[in-house]
C-alpha cells in the first residue's frame, strides 16, 4: 500500500465530509472508511485496517474514547488521532490513557492536520498547543500536601507571603526556633534544599 490509509468517525455530516475531502486531495493518503456513530467503527474498522483513525470525542451512543479503549482491547493496529471541540484536561486525558496518540482540536487549520496526520504515522503524538500544554501542566502540579503536618502548611503559607521567621512567630503563637524547626523538617520531606525550591514545589509557582 502506497498510501497512508485513513478512516474518520464523526457524526457531524459537514466534518465528516470536509475531512474525507481534505485527506484524499492531499497526495500520499486516502480516506479508505467514514463512520457516524462508534458502534459501527467498533465493528468495521478491524476489517478496514486503516493506518489512522481520526475520532471524534461526542458521538451519539458511546463516545470515541470508549470506542478507542475497546478496539485497543482487541489489540487492533491502528493509531488513533482524537479531533473534537473538547479542551477539559479531564477529556483530554482520558482519551489519551484509553490509547489516542495524538489530540487535534477541530479549529485546528487544514495544513496543520495534515502535519499532524503525517507526524503520527511516523511515530510521533501530535498535539493541538493548548493541549500540549496542558499536559506538560500536568507533569508539574504541586507535589500532594498531606505529607506536609498542617503546622507545616501554616508555616509555609507565611512564608510564601513573605514574611519573616520572626513574624511566623508572632502570628502562629510560637517561638522562632520552633519555626525554623518546622522549616528544616519541610525541607527534609519535600526533598529540596531552600525556600524557593519548597514553595515551588507546593504551590507550583516560585518564590
Amino acid at each position: 500500500m502506497n498510501f497512508i490509509a485513513i478512516s474518520i468517525v464523526e457524526d457531524i455530516s459537514d466534518i465528516r465530509e470536509g475531512m474525507r475531502f481534505l485527506v484524499n486531495q492531499t497526495p500520499g493518503f486516502k480516506c479508505i472508511s467514514v463512520y457516524d456513530n462508534a458502534e459501527d467503527a467498533f465493528k468495521g474498522l478491524p476489517a478496514d485496517a486503516p493506518d489512522i483513525v481520526i475520532m471524534d470525542i461526542a458521538l451519539p451512543q458511546s463516545t470515541g474514547i470508549d470506542c478507542i479503549k475497546k478496539l485497543k482491547a482487541k489489540s487492533v493496529a491502528m493509531q488513533f488521532m482524537v479531533f473534537t471541540v473538547y479542551e477539559d484536561s479531564n477529556q483530554v486525558f482520558e482519551a489519551l490513557a484509553a490509547g489516542a496518540n495524538g489530540y487535534l482540536l477541530k479549529n485546528t487549520a487544514p495544513d496543520k492536520i495534515i502535519a499532524a496526520l503525517h507526524e503520527l504515522y511516523e511515530g510521533g503524538s501530535p498535539m493541538s498547543l493548548s493541549i500540549a500544554r496542558k499536559v506538560v501542566a500536568s507533569f508539574q502540579k504541586p507535589v500532594e500536601n498531606n505529607q506536609l503536618s498542617n503546622r507545616e502548611m501554616d508555616v509555609l503559607t507565611l512564608l510564601s507571603k513573605g514574611y519573616l521567621y520572626k513574624e511566623i512567630a508572632e502570628k502562629l503563637f510560637i517561638s522562632t526556633g520552633t519555626v525554623k524547626q518546622h522549616i528544616h523538617n519541610i525541607y527534609e520531606k519535600l526533598h529540596v534544599q531552600n525556600r524557593t525550591e519548597a514553595l515551588n514545589k507546593v504551590f507550583g509557582r516560585n518564590a
